[in-house]
């Protein structure tokens, strides 16, 4: 499978490529153009072999199979959509849209050309944890799941921001953007094939240099097989040794697995802990040697025309959801 990058705004697209490379595909080359030289510089750096080429060669280049694209969030609908009628696949960073309009353009572009657009949900996708979460939960380990408590907690990093991060027209606001990660998890450990956004809010208390900027939301989702809650932000105290501690913890009618999917503060060194609480006792859980499978699953589905990594209207549902959660967001006041 040979794919090409075409967008690099965001630092994501280090993963996006280096997995799709590691799943065994072929990376042709990649678009310099961006937002943030800093983001190209560290691609170039973990990259060195691959060529800079220009978009339009990289988009009607029929040797390519897939377009991995990591662009300024508002952007990245016209690029897919682009991408898809030139015959090719979709792999984009979350979120995958940022208005409803995108999203019924994209729905109308994989009907008419038959595409795949995938969405990077990272936090499930390259996180060992939730594999062996969804490994346990398909055992019956702790029963039948009947909610997710999912937090995405970032670090702020003001420094290395380009100025698109702060605007919400450009990003899509706290709840499109990063509760995306949540809202996906929720229906896949649920088992979920959609669900009702309860409510839902959005806030800003931090850095007063940027009062718009929401750096707090929060949601409460119904389906009709589970409910979950949802808490994302951008309060990660430098203290922490990695960018946040998100967490997922999943409630069964027999046990409940919680994952620290980043760091574990209590002092295990590494990524991936797993937590079982069961009939049985308790148990930790080392997952980091997990072996992923969304990219080598993704590069199968390509060639076999199949949907193993994740289903087509999976990805429609989460954007979906994600916008109304955003859209219906009641704003909470900053208190003092």
């Amino acid at each position: 499978m040979r794919f090409a990058a075409v967008g690099l705004d965001h630092r994501h697209i280090f993963h996006m490529v280096g997995d799709l490379i590691a799943a065994g595909a072929t990376c042709v080359g990649f678009d310099p153009v961006t937002s943030d030289e800093r983001v190209v510089t560290g691609f170039r750096e973990r990259f060195p072999e691959l060529k800079p080429v220009d978009a339009d060669k990289l988009l009607d280049d029929p040797s390519i199979d897939l377009i991995a694209c990591a662009s300024i969030p508002s952007e990245r609908a016209a690029v897919a959509i682009r991408a898809m009628k030139a015959g090719k696949d979709v792999m984009v960073d979350k979120p995958g849209v940022t208005s409803f309009e995108q999203l019924a353009a994209i729905e109308a572009t994989v009907k008419e050309t038959g595409r795949i657009f995938s969405v990077c949900f990272s936090e499930r996708f390259i996180v060992p944890a939730t594999i062996v979460a969804g490994k346990l939960i398909a055992d019956g380990a702790i029963g039948r799941v009947v909610q997710t408590l999912g937090v995405g907690p970032h670090r702020f990093n003001r420094a290395i921001r380009p100025p698109w991060f702060f605007d919400s027209q450009y990003y899509g606001g706290i709840l499109t953007d990063i509760a995306s990660h949540q809202i996906d998890q929720f229906l896949h450990f649920t088992g979920s094939n959609d669900a009702e956004i309860v409510t839902s809010s959005v806030g800003h208390f931090g850095d007063p240099d940027f009062p718009d900027f929401e750096d707090f939301g929060e949601v409460l989702l119904r389906s009709d097989r589970a409910n979950g809650y949802i808490r994302v932000d951008w309060f990660t105290a430098d203290g922490l040794p990695t960018w946040g501690d998100g967490r997922l913890t999943i409630l069964g009618t027999k046990g409940t697995i919680e994952l620290r999917k980043y760091v574990d503060i209590a002092g295990r060194p590494g990524t991936d802990h797993v937590f079982l609480v069961d009939g049985s006792g308790t148990r930790h859980i080392d997952a980091s040697k997990e072996p992923l499978t969304y990219f080598r699953n993704l590069v199968a589905d390509i060639a076999d025309r199949t949907e193993t990594a994740m289903a087509q209207q999976h990805v429609f549902t989460v954007c979906r959801l994600a916008l109304e959660a955003q859209a219906n967001a009641v704003r909470v006041p900053k208190a003092g």
